[in-house]
């Protein structure tokens, strides 16, 4: 689910949010494991999951677990089926690495490993070839775009994978970036969470994550949020076929968004434990990196 650049035209309408769960962290996997050992790992955490799911009773519900499965499906509604619906559509406006972005991923050191959460159709898994990353996203479609972004001569490394379940070892890898993902997830405690996993995945000390959400503070975009707006939005995405210029095709999907306050993300980042290495403003979007100790 990577939303950062150039959406759709259209007003914003206001989202009503339920709260969510926080799914079960991966198991943990062996140290020291190359690249080609984290894509394997995923698959297998992810069969493992499947198998234990249909072997074990389930767990006792709770309200805690009520209040968590609405925001699940809240999500499955105006989040992952959307994309899935939307895949190529989206793809094809998603072209051009953001500097900041690049920036991060160029000055990582040579034969550097780490993680796309969210990676979307794969743009940046091959901006820097020294370095190697491995995707993952919630859209099978998109997943499927993103394994041949690198081209003939670099077949990309990606998974579909949940970022509130990421299958990879934690603490393995040098570095996470998770751009235009965190806003999607509906309410705070399930964005912390998003946020913990990234943390958890890299190398204490050492591991940096790269983290891109939507800021409440558009005044100057056409969008034209800005303080005082609800922070909670649903956001319409336009598909019209080319078969159709005159509209009458028109598919609006409506895509949920929470957007951040000046020092919201710094603070879900530190409320999880992490250390704010830097941040700031880049078009109409709230950054940071950060580490772990």
């Amino acid at each position: 689910m990577s939303t950062t650049d150039g959406d759709a035209a259209g007003k914003p309408s206001s989202g009503k949010v339920e709260h969510g769960p926080v799914p079960p962290a991966p198991e943990q996997l062996p140290q020291q494991q190359s690249a080609t050992e984290i894509t394997s790992s995923a698959s297998a955490a992810a069969a493992a999951a499947s198998s234990s799911s249909s072997s074990q009773p389930g767990p006792v519900v709770g309200p805690d677990d009520e209040e968590a499965g609405a925001a699940a499906s809240y999500e499955q509604e105006h989040v992952h089926s959307v994309y899935e619906s939307i895949a190529p559509h989206f793809s094809a406006t998603r072209y051009k690495p953001w500097p900041v972005i690049a920036s991060f991923l160029t000055s990582l050191a040579p034969g550097s490993v780490g993680l796309d959460v969210g990676c979307g159709n794969g743009k940046y898994l091959a901006v820097n070839p020294s370095v190697h990353i491995v995707g993952s996203d919630r859209s099978a479609n998109l997943v499927r775009i993103a394994r041949d972004h690198g081209g003939r001569e670099r077949a990309c490394d990606v998974a579909v994978a949940d970022g509130l379940a990421l299958p990879f070892p934690p603490g393995r890898a040098d570095f996470a970036i998770c751009v235009a993902v965190v806003h999607h997830m509906s309410t705070r405690a399930r964005r912390r969470e998003a946020v913990a996993a990234l943390l958890e995945s890299v190398r204490p000390g050492s591991g940096k994550i790269l983290v891109y959400v939507w800021a409440l503070e558009q005044a100057s975009s056409r969008r034209g949020w800005d303080e005082g707006a609800d922070q909670d939005q649903l956001v319409p995405w336009v598909y019209r076929p080319k078969t159709k210029p005159d509209g009458s095709g028109d598919t609006t999907y409506q895509r949920y968004y929470h957007l951040y306050r000046k020092g919201e993300l710094e603070e879900d980042i530190v409320a999880v434990g992490g250390r704010v290495v830097d941040s700031g403003y880049d078009r109409d979007n709230w950054w940071a990196v950060a580490s772990r100790d």
